[in-house]
């Protein structure tokens, strides 16, 4: 209780102190919707002090009523570490030849074992059936993106944010009146949340799919999906004296500036393009205008931005956090923070911003619960990335950025995560802990080319250099378990899992499967052409009968539930459906040889919850390999239905789950043989000595008191699980071989079914 009267003292105290700005509302149609931080902030000091001035009362009465909320836990303490889409496979090879000794340690004392994950497997989805204990049709997220069914146009799957209701107009400035919508759209609830119900206090640091954050007793700092400054998913900034013939960027992607240099001078003037000034009726963005300097020996650059300090950093390194402060109006400013990078002054000056973060000291939107949790992180460990997809890979697919940026930004932010972890575990002795670090997602997907010499993406790249990216990262991984071993692994009354929502595969091959639906009758585009733009551009809808959006599903134009459905319900439904997920199972690939896909799964008959209407209709299982093309991903229609992949975004896993699993360590053996995602809930639930809710689907992998944990060690390589390991180990399902381009034990791509890769 002392703990908790301290953490509330320093969180007013810091919040008080935190913030000086008015607010300003950033909309319609951004995808981020600027609460009053100072309204939001001022509400977490008075439940901060009245937590203080209510303390005595809330002892007695839980000493009274509640009692002691541990009295039947098996453990004081359950920390889980979240490694954003370790493999198995490429773990156990790691393992094998010494590279991850402090993971093999905790595979020796304890377990370690695929660990089984969503369908379909991508983040969201996985993570979501983490947090819940439930499948997709339960928690309602099946994607990054679904569609309006009014419109077709693509919605975020996870997050609702729209405008404040009314407005006060002033002249030229438009004053919100009340708060914007911001709203999760995840259904059921989350395990923490039930511990909270029970007084088990719980810290929860970036596990995806938790903003906006919902109160619950604890702390929580959200993860993917939170938004940049400017409303995206991450919208980088490129200033550049480079252009092409017609006088723009010469680069595509994020946000360009063509940067005008006098011959012989070494100062720039530009300018900063911020969010868009919704404040105002007479400016559509907030900029922030700004001098770059460079030295004379080229060394090293100088910025000068309106309403910061100069600051100085050398050419291929990253500043710190800059503080960006944009002016709505009226006294109402806006923060953010970015950092700077400078790739090159000569011949041509290049300079890299990452988005625009929102600014944990002086938060814009709730990122955190309490509110003042991301100020009391910044105050304390210093200004952190909030982006939920913090690490700026689309900058590296568009070469922006090379792999050495891309890289170390990567090892920044993975450091900023380790500090807030370890604050963590130093102020939560009973209780749980959960951080989700999403470094090792984001190198696997940016080098995984590294690991097979013939993939397309190599085609004009270093294949040499950071050929061992991938190893560093679980290294450096295992080097900070082996810092916490003492305090993770040694302690009794600490229960450790490390877990990861999927494995990783190889991404050559591209599928559009709005191509294949064109070829195939399925699909029509207006004046009978064969391309179209995204977002379904120029789709006759009043013939086409079936259509693809994200990264596995395919929805059928259903009457009745599209705007313009066409395909009646029952019989012709039904005939639809079965009639794609036979052709599609069939889906062969020409160039390399082999079929594309493993299964198709119809979502009505694969799933019984109550959101299964809402999810695509058909799910496509891929094979290692091949993924949706991304232009199928934004509903656009290309030529060919298959296309090598060339992006640095190399490697993947929204494929058939089964040959994705992620990973499982403990340091304490466990009942089940082959545990999943959906066994975590339950597992922290009676580990906390509380009931797992009769809707949860998974079950607790430890033993009950006087039960004995048969499973131990490290997963024998010889008798992998059946239902497949990850790209990179063992043995895949018995049904099919190895993906095409995957890596063996041994490092060696696998073969194709017919030849030789």
């Amino acid at each position: 209780m002392r703990r908790t009267l301290r953490i509330a003292a320093l969180l007013a105290v810091w919040t008080l102190f935190a913030s000086e700005q008015a607010h300003a509302y950033i909309g319609p149609g951004a995808g981020i919707a600027f609460a009053s931080s100072a309204f939001l902030l001022l509400t977490t000091i008075l439940l901060a002090f009245g937590t203080m001035l209510i303390w005595p009362i809330r002892l007695l009465w839980r000493t009274i009523v509640v009692g002691n909320p541990f009295k039947n836990a098996q453990v004081k303490r359950v920390v889980i570490l979240g490694l954003d889409g370790m493999d198995p496979g490429l773990a156990t090879k790691f393992m094998r030849e010494g590279k991850l000794p402090h993971f093999q340690k905790l595979a020796d004392k304890g377990v370690f074992r695929p660990l089984g994950t969503s369908y379909p497997s991508m983040s969201p989805v996985a993570w979501s059936s983490f947090t819940t204990g439930v499948d997709p049709s339960r928690h309602n997220i099946y994607d990054f993106l679904t569609r309006d069914p009014c419109t077709y146009m693509p919605m975020l799957s996870s997050t609702d944010i729209g405008n404040a209701s009314k407005v006060l107009n002033i002249g030229k400035y438009v004053i919100p009146i009340g708060k914007p919508r911001i709203k999760l759209l995840q259904k059921s609830q989350a395990f923490w949340k039930l511990l909270g119900e029970k007084h088990i206090f719980s810290i929860i640091q970036r596990v995806p799919i938790t903003f906006p954050p919902v109160k619950f007793n604890g702390l929580l700092l959200s993860g993917m999906c939170v938004p940049d400054l400017r409303g995206s998913q991450g919208t980088f900034s490129f200033f550049s004296t480079a252009s092409g013939e017609d006088g723009q960027a010469a680069f595509t992607g994020g946000e360009q500036t063509v940067l005008r240099r006098k011959p012989g001078s070494n100062v720039i003037r530009s300018r900063i393009l911020g969010p868009e000034n919704s404040m105002r009726t007479d400016e559509d963005f907030m900029t922030l205008p700004f001098t770059l300097i460079i030295s004379d020996d080229q060394k090293d650059c100088t910025f000068e931005i309106d309403g910061c300090d100069a600051f100085t950093i050398k050419v291929g390194e990253y500043s710190e956090w800059i503080d960006l402060t944009f002016k709505a109006g009226i006294g109402a400013k806006v923060h953010g923070i970015a950092r700077f990078y400078v790739t090159s002054v000569d011949p041509d000056v290049n300079v890299y911003m990452t988005p625009i973060h929102i600014d944990p000291e002086n938060p814009v939107m709730p990122i955190a619960h309490p509110t003042a949790y991301s100020v009391y992180l910044a105050k304390k460990l210093g200004r952190f990335a909030t982006l939920g997809l913090a690490e700026d890979t689309w900058a590296l697919n568009e070469r922006v950025i090379d792999e050495k940026a891309f890289f170390d930004q990567a090892m920044l932010i993975s450091e900023e995560r380790r500090l807030q972890f370890k604050d963590a575990l130093q102020r939560t002795k009973k209780g749980l802990v959960t951080c989700v670090f999403d470094t090792t997602d984001r190198v696997q997907h940016m080098f995984y080319r590294y690991l097979d010499p013939t993939h397309p993406a190599n085609e004009g790249k270093d294949t040499t250099e950071w050929a061992d990216a991938i190893e560093r990262t679980y290294q450096k991984m295992d080097s900070m378990l082996g810092d916490m071993w003492d305090e993770l692994v040694e302690d009794p009354d600490t229960a450790l899992m490390v877990i990861s929502d999927h494995g990783f595969t190889n991404f050559r091959r591209g599928v559009n499967l709005n191509s294949w639906l064109r070829d195939n009758g399925y699909l029509f585009i207006k004046d009978d052409k064969r391309t179209s733009g995204d977002w379904f551009a120029d789709i006759d809808w009043s013939r086409t009968k079936a259509f693809a959006l994200g990264l596995t599903g395919i929805f059928i134009n259903r009457k009745g539930r599209e705007s313009s459905g066409i395909v009646e319900e029952g019989e012709e439904y039904d005939a639809l459906k079965n009639e794609l997920i036979e052709k599609l199972r069939e889906l062969y690939d020409e160039k390399e040889e082999r079929k594309a896909v493993i299964d198709v799964f119809a979502a009505t008959d694969f799933f019984d919850g109550p959101y299964r209407f809402d999810a695509p209709d058909l799910i496509v299982g891929y094979d290692g390999g091949y993924r949706n093309s991304w232009e199928c991903a934004t509903g656009s229609v290309t030529e060919d239905t298959f296309t090598d992949n060339k992006k640095s975004w190399s490697g993947d896993h929204c494929v058939d789950p089964r040959i994705v699993p992620g990973v499982f360590f403990s340091n304490r053996p466990i009942k089940l043989e082959e545990p999943n995602l959906l066994d975590m809930a339950p597992t922290v639930l009676r580990l906390f000595g509380q009931d797992v809710p009769k809707y949860m689907q998974g079950k607790a992998v430890f033993a009950e008191p006087g039960e004995s944990n048969d499973v131990r060690g490290p997963v024998d390589p010889t008798v992998m699980s059946q239902s497949g390991s990850a790209p990179g180990a063992l043995i895949f399902p018995d049904k099919h071989s190895a993906p095409a381009g995957s890596v063996t034990p041994d490092g060696v791509p696998a073969a194709k079914e017919n030849g030789d890769s």
